[in-house]
């Protein structure tokens, strides 16, 4: 039998919850197709990134980015709840039925392997779900990821400034910001910290350079009191999981400003959707003076997607757009006309600058994914052809 652990993102709560069978619910009865504990083992082993848990609806892997039921049966509400007690201490099962919201990280141990899941524990019309998302043991490599080495070594060659990677969620933006920092590492003169909802990623000790993880809710109470106290602990690089509020937003703004390299996400489509929303985020009298501060802090904005490969079964296939901030989008933020962004992505090519839909055809000229899929996810869909065009 598989232990499962966890460490709640609760303030001040590290609990260890026992598996469904130690819960004194056996499998056969309480769960007809598996333990919790036994349906996360096989999750790995097909290589799922994500495990949903919802009443009406059988257990689901996401595999390659296809959902893939595990068995027939659907889950009955209690089922699921059982599941989700066995992860969640007891003292905080109440705080669900009001919250509504609980995120923790969970450990499954099996054959003297670990491995790690960040869980999601929601309710649905009363009912409660769960969706755990796979984080690898190993931290993945750059060619693993299909993240060109060019583009890593310039974004981790900036000695200070913002570094913003964006994408909608399941993007692998943690994945990627988790490899620049393997990169950082290599200089041994840098002292790297990262604020994390919840730590994925695990950097261990090693020799050189020293990295300090935090975890919002269990080591700092906010993304934004992990910057501000950050500061204070003689950081190079600081990087910020996610930015999702105002405070947050100036103290990264701030910290990129006074010789901190910031690397950070946030959720948006394209480059000029991130500085679209990292401006509104603040009132409109500020706006002006934030959009000056981040025409001078701005390094580099990465967008991602993950495609569905032309081959089934295979791995997804990574689409970037890349922005480096140069004069031209200094003007662009300056003066608030963020329209022009795409034009100044097209004319700054020799910088290494290129818009989503080039790499789309990229990709669909390597036989990478298929042109309905590239199709799909570009802004102008006739563009993409089924032979490289003379860009």
């Amino acid at each position: 039998m598989l232990d499962v652990e966890v460490s709640s993102l609760g303030p001040g709560v590290i609990e260890r919850a026992l598996g469904c069978l130690r819960n004194g619910h056996h499998a056969e009865t309480d769960v007809p197709y598996a333990t919790l504990s036994s349906l996360l083992e096989r999750a790995v082993e097909a290589q799922a990134s994500d495990v949903h848990l919802v009443p009406g609806y059988p257990a689901t892997f996401r595999i390659h980015g296809e959902l893939a039921p595990v068995d027939g049966e659907a889950l009955a509400p209690g089922d699921v709840r059982r599941m989700v007690e066995a992860i969640l201490p007891e003292r905080v099962r109440g705080r669900l039925e009001t919250e509504r919201n609980f995120d923790c990280s969970v450990a499954v141990s099996s054959g003297g392997q670990s491995h790690r899941f960040r869980a999601n524990v929601y309710l649905a019309q009363g009912n409660w779900c769960a969706c755990l998302r796979h984080v690898p043991t190993e931290i993945p490599t750059l060619e693993w990821l299909g993240f060109p080495d060019a583009l890593a070594a310039r974004l981790a060659s900036h000695s200070n400034g913002l570094v913003i990677v964006t994408g909608v969620t399941g993007s692998g933006k943690t994945s990627t910001l988790a490899a620049l920092v393997s990169l950082l590492r290599r200089d041994a003169s840098l002292r790297i910290l990262t604020i994390e909802e919840p730590i994925e990623y695990l950097h261990p000790v090693q020799g050189g350079s020293m990295v300090t993880q935090r975890e919002v809710g269990r080591d700092v109470d906010s993304f934004a009191d992990g910057l501000k106290y950050g500061l204070r602990q003689d950081p190079d690089v600081i990087l910020v999981g996610e930015i999702r509020d105002r405070e947050t937003a100036q103290m990264a703004l701030s910290a990129a400003e006074t010789g901190h390299l910031i690397l950070t996400t946030l959720h948006t489509r394209d480059a000029k959707g991130a500085l679209t929303r990292l401006v509104d985020l603040f009132p409109q009298d500020q706006q002006d003076d934030v959009r000056s501060q981040l025409a001078l802090s701005l390094r580099s904005i990465v967008c991602q997607h993950l495609l569905p490969s032309a081959q089934p079964g295979q791995r997804r296939a990574l689409a970037l757009e890349v922005l480096h901030n140069n004069l031209a989008v200094q003007v662009a933020i300056r003066t608030g006309k963020i329209e022009t962004i795409e034009s100044a992505i097209q004319t700054g090519k020799r910088e290494g600058m290129f818009l989503l839909d080039e790499d789309l055809q990229r990709l669909v000229s390597a036989g990478q994914v298929t042109l309905e899929t590239a199709r799909r996810y570009a802004s102008d869909p006739a563009a993409i052809t089924a032979t490289k065009p003379a860009w």
